[in-house]
């Protein structure tokens, strides 16, 4: 009979005498080792699931799963660490190396202008304001700050659509403040246009506000216009206006915005003496300037102011306030006082020209 390990055919041609299992004690070490066996990967299916078609005869363990929260939990740790030392760096790196202070730059001195337009007649006058504008030149002008437009803001090879956009804005705003507010008008409201102004100029601002001297540095009326109370006050609040507004790149760190405006003003005698509304026009060329820091803050430099205003005597006082003539008056004979060219120090030139009759409304039928 076979042994208890043979197969039951018996013992395998070929196998040697003497061996129990055919020679399966040389390889008992191997093939049955139980350490071997235990540290083997594989799992063997059951019957049933040995019995299902195509069943493969035994399955790979799986392999143990690292949980969704401690995957997420590492990753947000790297995550914060790499922001850490970026954070770091930054900081360092400011701390060595520092970015310079912008450099201040100081604004020049405002130069002004302003050329009385003597008539040659009696000014015109009307009761009806609305009819006296219909009668002249700025009948299809806009009221108020609707009659400064804003031109395209393109950008430059240094400054951006939106710097150049607030350059416009900046300077309309302060067209706005010096020409069409009437408590600037009339009144002594100046805080709306000087809040406007580059610091470098407060105190040209404040000398031509407080001792005007028509010297070409302290005129009043070289900032914004205004009239004498005693002398005239506003027929209407809505003031005419038309003109342009340009903007240029000077270089890297300049831009200049350049306004030219005609403003036309319905006015009458103070106190009521007389109804009779007349127009006074005033044309304004100003200069703008603004550095990048002007940009930022909304202010602005002004280097130039030109004005002719009219109708007013040449020999009137403009530099404080301007007195115009009002409906029914004629402008006072002889021209400006006369300028000594041999005197020392600073003086006075006075300037004047003839307004146009075609500049004031036109008779009525």
């Amino acid at each position: 009979m076979a042994g208890p390990g043979d197969p039951p055919e018996g013992t395998p041609e070929g196998t040697p005498e003497g061996v129990p299992g055919g020679g399966e004690e040389e390889y008992r070490s191997v093939v049955f080792d139980e350490s071997f066996v235990r540290a083997a990967r594989l799992q063997e299916f059951s019957a049933r699931e040995r019995a299902g078609e195509h069943a493969p005869a035994v399955r790979r363990r799986p392999a143990p799963v690292v949980t969704a929260s401690r995957s997420l939990s590492r990753q947000a740790l790297v995550l914060f660490l790499l922001i850490t030392v970026a954070f770091a760096t930054a900081i360092f790196m400011g701390l060595r190396n520092p970015a310079p202070p912008p450099r201040h730059r100081p604004a020049d001195p405002l130069r002004t202008t302003v050329v009385p337009l003597a008539p040659r007649g009696p000014v015109p006058g009307a009761q009806d304001v609305a009819e006296l504008l219909a009668r002249s030149p700025a009948a299809q002008f806009k009221a108020g700050a609707a009659g400064i437009g804003l031109p395209a803001a393109r950008r430059t090879a240094h400054f951006s659509d939106s710097q150049v956009l607030t350059a416009l804005t900046t300077a309309k705003d302060y067209l706005v403040a010096s020409s069409l507010d009437p408590d600037a008008l009339t009144g002594d409201e100046v805080r709306s246009v000087r809040i406007l102004l580059d610091p470098d100029q407060l105190d040209q601002f404040d000398r031509s506000l407080h001792r005007p001297a028509a010297d070409g540095r302290h005129a009043a009326t070289g900032w914004l216009i205004r009239f004498d109370p005693r002398h005239a006050e506003l027929a209407d609040p809505r003031v005419r206006v038309q003109g342009t507004l340009h903007a240029a790149e000077v270089n890297s760190d300049l831009i200049d915005v350049i306004s030219e405006h005609t403003f036309v003003y319905a006015v009458r005698p103070a106190g009521g003496d007389d109804e009779r509304a007349s127009l006074f026009t005033v044309r304004r060329e100003l200069h703008f300037r603004f550095d990048r820091e002007d940009l930022q803050r909304r202010r602005t430099e002004l280097l130039t102011s030109h004005a002719q205003a009219g109708p007013l005597s040449c020999g009137t006082e403009s530099a404080d306030r301007l007195r115009p003539l009002l409906a029914g008056q004629k402008a006072k004979p002889g021209g400006p006082a006369g300028t000594d060219p041999y005197a020392r120090g600073p003086h006075d030139t006075a300037l004047c020209g003839s307004l146009a009759g075609s500049a004031q409304p036109s008779p009525s039928p």
